[in-house]
């Protein structure tokens, strides 16, 4: 396929311009799938230490795999043995899917990683590429992992030969997006009382402030603060609100 440098600009634009965070997700599906790519699986997480990736819960992760194999692959644990979530959690840049299909013939994966690798070939996945973003904190780990069905990975080597540019600056684009807006499935669980008052204490109100701004008793404004804690499994009101600011969700416009 060819697309124009004004036609990817024109994409870019669209994307960027867009605050809904579903149609920015389906405008990088419909544009991968043009270049081969059916199936994407997006993964940032501002959560991770040096020996893991952090709660999957934690996590914000995009997919269009079927359930039958994400339930094993994310709910499951498999994603921790991967070999490129392996890479992506040491590397920046993009890597071929033919590196560790190289590697698993020489036999250099641990039993682990391979079985991992034999779960992907049970399901198809047996070519693709994937990109590891840049990232400005040692907590942060931000990737996208690119499937191709029914091709081989020399067809796909191919086409990341002619296009790869373009699209690795389509992820980067929409991966900068995506973190842009609100996102995250434990900001959901708030209710508007409870995301006001954290919003009031992450500007520095104290509990009494947020009581006399709220015209509520001390009492109830630390009942919304604990089920506020409750909803986003911290421990802390500072973990809750480092929670929910990452994920943008603070001070949204409300119908």
């Amino acid at each position: 396929m060819t697309q124009s440098n004004g036609d990817i600009q024109t994409f870019l634009l669209g994307m960027v311009q867009e605050t809904d965070l579903t149609v920015v997700w389906r405008m990088l599906q419909d544009k991968m799938a043009e270049y081969g790519f059916e199936r994407v699986l997006y993964a940032a997480t501002r959560f991770r230490t040096d020996h893991s990736a952090g709660d999957i819960r934690d996590a914000f992760i995009l997919t269009n795999y079927p359930k039958e194999f994400t339930t094993p692959y994310l709910d499951g644990g498999l994603f921790r043995d991967a070999p490129m979530v392996r890479w992506a959690m040491e590397n920046v840049g993009t890597l071929s899917w033919a590196t560790f299909a190289d590697q698993a013939r020489n036999g250099e994966l641990p039993p682990e990683v391979m079985r991992v690798v034999q779960f992907n070939l049970e399901h198809g996945i047996v070519a693709g590429y994937g990109i590891s973003f840049p990232r400005v904190s040692s907590r942060t780990g931000h990737g996208v992992g690119l499937g191709a069905l029914d091709r081989s990975q020399d067809e796909v080597d191919a086409v990341w030969a002619e296009h790869g540019p373009q699209i690795e600056l389509i992820n980067h684009v929409a991966h900068l997006t995506l973190m842009s807006l609100p996102h995250g499935l434990h900001g959901r669980n708030l209710t508007n009382r409870q995301r006001e008052v954290l919003e009031l204490v992450a500007d520095g109100k104290t509990i009494q402030d947020v009581a006399l701004l709220m015209e509520r008793n001390p009492a109830t404004v630390e009942k919304h603060l604990r089920l506020a804690r409750e909803a986003l499994d911290v421990e802390t009101t500072a973990q809750a609100i480092l929670k929910i600011g990452n994920q943008n969700q603070f001070f949204r416009y409300r119908a």
